[in-house]
């Protein structure tokens, strides 16, 4: 039997070589793949004409030969979407060739290669300025875009808000809060506000404190100062380790008040961070084994109902104010939901304030990493 080889990637009778930016390679890292209402993805359809060398193999491990560029997760879901034909028949993935069949592809963009779409929102804004915005986000609203949710987070807000926030890496975003974490921000309206905020973040002088409400009954007042690394069985996860991959991590915490939910005792806590990890008090805390109410991935299971999310706000935010170089700072209400919840408990809400912050720097400084900053 003679072999033949593949033909080129052609477009109608025209060969081409398809016109992708330099990331394409790097596909996300869920194989997320979107297909465009209309169809139209802004990459050319392919085509291709089979040879002997693939019969017996399967469609996606052909094409994923064939289109190194695009990740084979990312063609799993373009034949999942119907924009993959053979011989002019909807093709599956899993279907074996047997070669000479034509091979039509309509590729689609991700997600994550598109501009990020403005989206109306209300946004609760406790200051604005030409500088910054510092905003209070609410329980289940995402920071920023990312596999899952590619749309209706607080940057699809910003960008309606302030379109000239488009020019601003992240839409200005310079720290994050976990999506059922509810708080203040400050997003920078400048790039030049936005270098000033890092490096902040970096010294320690922008400030950030927390209340959660956890189970059991802490001492009251400590620190914990346990380096923390991605869980070694479960990625969803953080953890307290000793790896070498871990970083370090210093939590301060005072308990400020004690109730009962169910029989079972609580205890609201005010925390004072000097890292930005990500869930690093949800982790810190549950490592002496008092973990947050309602945090179903760090909790107990069978406590889980109580509250549908983990009570946690991020309640003042202190920084050096990018134009005026003077320190401000800004307190979050308490969301009507923890209000509840701590009247469940029997604990006064007048007892959740954090006190007014100083203007100096936390003692350690150089160990901030955005892309961990997240509670």
């Amino acid at each position: 039997m003679s072999r033949k080889k593949p033909l080129p990637i052609t477009n109608g009778d025209t060969p081409m070589t398809p016109d992708l930016p330099a990331e394409e390679a790097f596909d996300d890292d869920h194989g997320q793949a979107a297909a465009d209402d209309d169809g139209s993805s802004g990459l050319e359809p392919l085509s291709l004409r089979l040879g002997d060398e693939v019969i017996g193999q399967r469609l996606d491990k052909v094409l994923s030969g064939l289109m190194p560029e695009f990740s084979r997760n990312r063609i799993q879901q373009w034949i999942e979407d119907g924009h993959v034909t053979v011989d002019g028949a909807p093709a599956k993935a899993k279907m074996t060739m047997l070669g000479d069949e034509l091979v039509e592809v309509a590729p689609q963009s991700a997600p994550a290669d598109q501009p990020y779409a403005p989206e109306a929102m209300a946004l609760d804004i406790l200051h604005e300025d030409k500088y910054i915005i510092v905003l209070n986000k609410p329980a289940g609203l995402v920071v920023h875009p990312a596999a899952g949710n590619w749309s209706g987070t607080l940057l699809n807000g910003l960008l309606h808000h302030c379109p000239a926030l488009a020019k601003v890496p992240r839409a200005g975003i310079v720290h994050r809060l976990d999506k059922e974490t509810s708080g203040l921000m400050v997003v920078a309206k400048t790039l030049a506000a936005q270098t000033d905020l890092v490096r902040q973040l970096q010294a320690r002088s922008m400030k950030r404190q927390y209340l959660a409400l956890v189970w059991g009954l802490p001492q009251l007042s400590g620190t914990i100062n346990a380096p923390m690394a991605r869980h070694p069985r479960d990625r969803i996860k953080m953890a307290v380790s000793q790896s070498m991959r871990a970083k370090p991590a210093v939590t301060h915490y005072r308990r400020l008040a004690t109730g009962e939910i169910d029989r079972k005792p609580v205890s609201l806590v005010h925390c004072r961070l000097e890292t930005g990890r990500t869930h690093q008090i949800r982790v810190h805390l549950q490592s002496l084994g008092f973990a947050l109410v309602g945090d179903a991935l760090y909790g107990k299971h069978h406590l889980i109902p109580v509250f549908p999310r983990q009570a946690l706000l991020a309640g003042r935010l202190g920084l050096v104010h990018p134009g005026s170089g003077k320190f401000r700072q800004w307190a979050a209400p308490l969301p009507e939901d923890i209000v509840a919840l701590l009247q469940r408990a029997g604990i006064d809400p007048a007892l959740a304030v954090i006190p007014e912050m100083d203007e100096q720097p936390d003692p350690v400084a150089g160990d901030y990493d955005d892309e961990d900053d997240d509670y």
